[in-house]
């Protein structure tokens, strides 16, 4: 449904005078999602109906072959939404213009903007460093200065390699089950400040955290953004599944966890069905 990721481009000197706004690491990430003005389609004729369609199909195609850039469709779960784009870009200025097409492409007001957010692909701060992995092997009697203890940290330096271009430039899989939702941490309600507490606390809670999430590995894929800056909350949270009930679980066993039931709050949740484009024409505008 989406293609490969190619690597990231790598800027010259005179790509920086072309106007683009390409951050310095990773990519922006936009969630749009629309209510299909019913009344607006049923204006057009069916001829007119089959060239909408094969407009927007064409402009998918094309925002989708653009390099370094995923698009993926939805079909939207409850009247919150009928349909929901999610897209992933490096340059600000693409990420502009495609979000402006994508609104028109069906037609004048047919497709009516319900939500959206922006985020940007981030390393997260709280990754294990190279001391911190060299005091686990330590403790595992795998001494510092010996073959095996090198080994281990070459093999530590290509997992965190692949896990920061994992999150900075990631591929988005095809599975069918979509959801999204932003979310931030508490500053200073009822004295739970997840600012006010040290970096140590933090990383120490967060390890435990992720530790849950990894327990999901192959049943969920999750996408952290960071948007501070950029939208109402500070993270956008966006999982993709096989299986509903994976989604469901996965959030109700994080709310247990104290990074979560203690300091996270959350927007709406949106829920999704990832859909070849023609299956979703049919379903979305009947």
């Amino acid at each position: 449904m989406n293609k490969e990721t190619q690597l990231p481009s790598t800027d010259t000197e005179e790509d920086k005078d072309d106007g683009s706004l390409r951050p310095k690491e990773g990519w922006h990430v936009l969630h749009l999602f629309y209510h299909v003005e019913q009344s607006q389609w049923d204006i057009l004729d069916h001829q007119g109906k089959i060239a909408a369609e094969t407009g927007l199909t064409e402009l998918i195609q094309e925002i989708r072959s653009h390099p370094d850039t995923q698009l993926l469709a939805f079909s939207m779960l409850t009247p919150k939404a009928d349909i929901g784009f999610m897209l992933l870009t490096p340059d600000l200025q693409d990420a502009n213009e495609f979000e402006k097409r994508l609104s028109r492409s069906l037609g004048a007001d047919v497709l009516a903007p319900t939500y959206s957010y922006l985020s940007m692909t981030e390393q997260s701060e709280y990754a294990t460093s190279e001391d911190e992995y060299g005091a686990g092997l330590e403790k595992r009697d795998i001494k510092k200065g010996t073959a095996e203890y090198d080994e281990e940290i070459v093999k530590f330096h290509q997992h965190i390699a692949k896990y920061t271009q994992d999150r900075l430039y990631p591929n988005m899989p095809d599975w069918p089950v979509y959801c999204f939702y932003p979310m931030s941490k508490r500053r200073g309600q009822d004295g739970q400040n997840w600012y006010a507490s040290s970096f140590e606390e933090r990383k120490a809670l967060m390890k435990g955290h992720a530790a849950i999430g990894r327990t999901w590995t192959g049943k969920i894929r999750q996408l952290i953004t960071g948007s501070v800056g950029l939208d109402d909350m500070e993270w956008g949270v966006t999982l993709f599944a096989n299986d509903t009930h994976d989604v469901k679980g996965i959030v109700y066993q994080m709310r247990f966890d104290e990074v979560s039931s203690q300091y996270a709050e959350f927007g709406d949740f949106y829920i999704g069905i990832q859909l070849p484009l023609d299956q979703l024409f049919r379903r979305v505008l009947g």
